[in-house]
Parts: C-alpha cells; sequence; structure tokens
C-alpha cells in the first residue's frame, strides 16, 4: 500500500516538475540600453529571448531605439514600454530636467507602448511636476506606470491618479507582510520580482512568500533586470530559475505567475505598417 501511495505521489510530482519545465515565461523587466545594444547586437538579443523560451519579454530602454530595434525584429516576442532616460545617467536627473518630458511626449506620438517606465523615484519626488506629468501621459495614453520606488512614492503615484495602474519594480524590495498591505490598499496595483530571489530557495518557495502568492495570484509577474549589458547572459538561466521556482506552487497560480498575468495585462499588437 506504502508503495503505491509512493509510487503516486512520484507520478503527481514528476508531472508537475516536468510541466514546469515547459512553462513559457512572461518576462516583464528587461532592459536593452545603448551599452547594451553595442555588447549584444538585437539579432543576437532576440535569439537568447528565445533560447530561454520566453513566450515575451517586455522591453524598456535608454535611449528607446534599443527597445525599437528588438521590435522590428521580433514583433511577436517583445512588449515595448518607454523609458524616460536618454542615456543611463538620466536615472538621477530625469525627475528635474524639463526635456525629458518632451522627449516622452515626441516617442509617444510616434510608437505605442503598454508602460512608461522603469523610472525611479522616491518619496516626495513623487510630487515633482515631471513625475506628475508622467502620471497624466499614462493616463492619456491608457498606459502603465513601472515604478522602481519606496511606499510613499508609490503612494504618490496612486495619489495624483486613483485609477492609474502601477507595476512596481522589484515589489518595492519591501517584505511580504508590506507588499501584502499595499496590494489590498491600491487595486490597480502589480508587483514584478526582478532581482527579488530571497523569496525562493532553489525550488522551494518561502513560507511566507507563498502565502502572498497564494493569497494574490493574479498580482505578481517574473523579471529579470537586464540592468547592465552582461545580465543579457543570464536570462536563460533566469528563466529555468523561475520555472523551478514556481514548481512549489499550485500548477493554476505558477501559470499565472510565470505568463498568464503578463499576457492578460500587457497585450501588445504592433501597429501595421
Amino acid at each position: 500500500m506504502r508503495s503505491a501511495l509512493l509510487a503516486i505521489a512520484l507520478t503527481v510530482t514528476t508531472s508537475a516538475v516536468g510541466h514546469a519545465a515547459e512553462l513559457p515565461i512572461f518576462d516583464a523587466h528587461l532592459h536593452y540600453s545603448h551599452d547594451a545594444v553595442e555588447a549584444v547586437p538585437p539579432a543576437r538579443a532576440i535569439a537568447i529571448l528565445r533560447e530561454a523560451g520566453l513566450r515575451k519579454a517586455m522591453v524598456s530602454s535608454s535611449d528607446d531605439a534599443g527597445t525599437q530595434a528588438l521590435l522590428a525584429l521580433a514583433p511577436d516576442l517583445i512588449v515595448p514600454e518607454l523609458r524616460p532616460y536618454r542615456r543611463r545617467s538620466d536615472i538621477g536627473i530625469w525627475l528635474r530636467d524639463d526635456a525629458i518630458i518632451g522627449y516622452l511626449e515626441d516617442r509617444l506620438a510616434r510608437f505605442r507602448y503598454v508602460a512608461i517606465g522603469e523610472f525611479h523615484v522616491y518619496g516626495a519626488d513623487a510630487d515633482l511636476p515631471n513625475m506628475r506629468r508622467v502620471v497624466a501621459l499614462a493616463k492619456q495614453h491608457g498606459l502603465f506606470l513601472h515604478a522602481h520606488g519606496d511606499i510613499p512614492a508609490i503612494e504618490r503615484l496612486f495619489a495624483h491618479d486613483p485609477a492609474a495602474r502601477v507595476l512596481w519594480a522589484h515589489s518595492g524590495f519591501d517584505r511580504p507582510e508590506a507588499i501584502r498591505a499595499m496590494l489590498i490598499r491600491y487595486p490597480g496595483l502589480w508587483c514584478d520580482l526582478a532581482f527579488r530571489n530571497e523569496h525562493a530557495a532553489g525550488a522551494r518557495v518561502d513560507p511566507g512568500w507563498k502565502a502572498l502568492f497564494l493569497e494574490f495570484p493574479d498580482r505578481f509577474l517574473v523579471g529579470t533586470d537586464t540592468f547592465a549589458p552582461e545580465r543579457w547572459h543570464y536570462i536563460t538561466e533566469h528563466a529555468k530559475s523561475a520555472r523551478a521556482w514556481v514548481a512549489d506552487l499550485p500548477t493554476a497560480v505558477a501559470e499565472q505567475i510565470a505568463y498568464r498575468n503578463g499576457e492578460r495585462l500587457f497585450a501588445f499588437k504592433p501597429a501595421r505598417e
């Protein structure tokens, strides 16, 4: 009897692991900035994304030329978002540089996107005129805000537009209990898990995070965060790691976090030529 039960358990476990190994991945946090374009040419970048088994790749870049180059090569794969950085150095000045708004308005008039971001903003800086204008542009164009920021900044984004839709980069690098409170408070908030490796140890999900994923299976997405060119060579490894740890979740939850949430939230059809 025990051997029969063991055989059933092994079959179920093997089936779950096998399913997880085949899971598509919607990577919600990729950058292909000017230095990455030089280090990993567009054709090679697309090859890496396909080798990793990504269903979709949400990409932003500094400047936007990198994103547009990938989109032109693989419109079936790339989901574009508009980063308010013309170069990596804009990270520290974008909120106080008036030219940034003109840059965004020009790109939004010429191309289609699913989000504005990823951008960095903390605390009261979210009340600055540039940030308020970005929130207004997102509302005008029906776009998400992909925000790398702390809780006070996220609160201010929703104060500017209570109907905003925000993807919280790295889940704010905050604790599960703080993230839970934010998800309850703001129905328009979703979280990416880029660089949040502490939620899983190998193929096991931390109990606190697991409870959060089970309570909010429709509010999380995976992401690699290619913040530097060399990170492009970790995309395949990250996809394998994501498939491994989501196998510790119920199948329906694993599928939502791995790819279904991304496809539902960020559906993108390139404009016809």
